[in-house]
């Protein structure tokens, strides 16, 4: 079973724990740990056009440098939270159906998978993040 914690950097924060809404929820609804201003995708789009001829063509490694150089990632939305698991098993993080429908807001890996392993990461503690992509011509900002 999953077991939910907040991250020391959040420790005296108020942020609820993930919990299922309802008995047959398919999953857990997390909130997000401090608010955030996700640009649009164009804009990230642009900043690469204006750097770079649409014609380019880049190997994976050339590309990973000039998305850190341009800062033209996805957005990563702390949860503030953290999870043991049971070994062999995974967390899997999802959008709600209505998120891009309504919202223009996407998961940009499609859906992120949590190891057991990696609960406590010496790098983060374990911090669960989204990565968030905006959809949208205009930047939005999601509050805590």
């Amino acid at each position: 079973m999953a077991r939910f914690e907040k991250v020391n950097r959040f420790a005296d924060v108020d942020i609820n724990l993930p919990q299922r809404k309802t008995a047959d929820s398919a999953g857990y609804d997390m909130e997000v740990a401090e608010g955030i201003v996700v640009p649009s995708f164009f804009k990230l789009f642009a900043a690469l056009q204006d750097e770079y001829n649409i014609s380019t063509v880049f190997n994976l490694d050339n590309l990973a440098m000039v998305t850190k150089r341009l800062k033209t990632k996805p957005t990563l939305v702390s949860t503030g939270m953290k999870c043991k698991l049971e070994p062999g098993t995974y967390l899997e993080l999802s959008v709600r159906s209505s998120c891009p429908l309504k919202h223009w807001l996407m998961l940009a890996n499609g859906v992120g998978i949590i190891d057991a392993d990696y609960y406590n990461n010496p790098d983060n503690e374990g911090e669960i993040f989204l990565q968030i992509y905006n959809l949208s011509p205009f930047n939005i900002q999601i509050k805590k």
